[in-house]
């Protein structure tokens, strides 16, 4: 059944930009109240406090935290808040889009300095897959996950394609999918729903770090049979209308918000 979210909670994990930031402004306007977790340095400080003031201007509340989302003292901070600031109901909604990691190819390449090292394969399957589990373990251990709560991981296609530097991010979109099903599974019985979201390809700062966006860009716009990128605005609108229902019987899902970019075949849907 369809219910109002106006009065609850989410915890959104990457909130200071593209689709956390996006989600977090369409959930504000939805009548939930934000907390959000961003690790930047201070020159993005100017971009998170408009974002804090556009989500007051929808009448709701927000706490921002700047801290590494990886660290369990940052864990035990922010949850310690939740309790507070939710009085003990917890968080309807639980955003996982990291993208922090590193972008070097595996091997010796060509126009490469650099490969990859064990620390820095270790540190992005961390932050951008396993800190899933231990953000759910938490919130529940808290009673901060309520039934009914909705658990979003942001995947890619990158969990099934290469790119020459993003080797150990399509490692951490494979895990991460991996523990979305494990989690949906064992959170099931408390009627929590778990799922990825595989947002098309969408012009983000995470994206413009990658070494061979704008080839890969130029031709994604061509292959989605839209005509145009992803926004994250989409992958907003995705959550609030998944989040509106107590029901956990959608889960388990990498589900695509992506405009059927992945379903197309090449570019014969190119409108240009």
């Amino acid at each position: 059944m369809l219910r109002s979210l106006n009065g609850s909670w989410c915890l959104i994990l990457g909130a200071s930009s593209g689709m956390g930031a996006a989600t977090a402004l369409a959930l504000a306007d939805a009548g939930v109240n934000v907390v959000g977790l961003h690790f930047d340095l201070s020159a993005a400080d100017e971009s998170v406090l408009l974002l804090q003031k556009e989500i007051k201007a929808r009448g709701v509340r927000s706490h921002f935290v700047n801290a590494n989302a990886a660290r369990q003292a940052t864990r035990a901070r922010l949850i310690a808040d939740i309790a507070e600031l939710s009085e003990g109901a917890g968080v309807r909604v639980l955003m996982h889009s990291l993208a922090f990691g590193s972008l070097v190819p595996f091997l010796p390449r060509a126009g490469w300095d650099k490969t990859l090292t064990q620390r820095q394969l270790e540190m992005t399957v961390d932050v951008m897959a396993h800190s899933l589990v231990y953000w759910v373990q938490d919130l529940l251990d808290a009673d901060l996950l309520p039934r009914g709560a909705k658990v979003f991981a942001m995947t890619s296609a990158g969990a099934t394609q290469a790119l020459p530097s993003y080797g150990a991010v399509s490692a951490a979109k494979c895990a991460l999918e991996a523990h979305v099903r494990q989690l949906a599974c064992e959170l099931a019985p408390r009627g929590v729903a778990v799922n990825a979201l595989r947002a098309g390809t969408t012009v983000t700062p995470a994206l413009l770090r990658i070494p061979e966006h704008a080839e890969f860009v130029g031709r994604r716009e061509s292959v989605n049979p839209h005509g145009r990128l992803t926004v994250p605005e989409d992958v907003a609108e995705a959550v609030v209308l998944l989040s509106g229902t107590d029901s956990s019987w959608l889960t388990g899902n990498s589900i695509g918000v992506d405009g059927a970019e992945l379903n197309s075949a090449g570019d014969a849907w190119d409108q240009r």
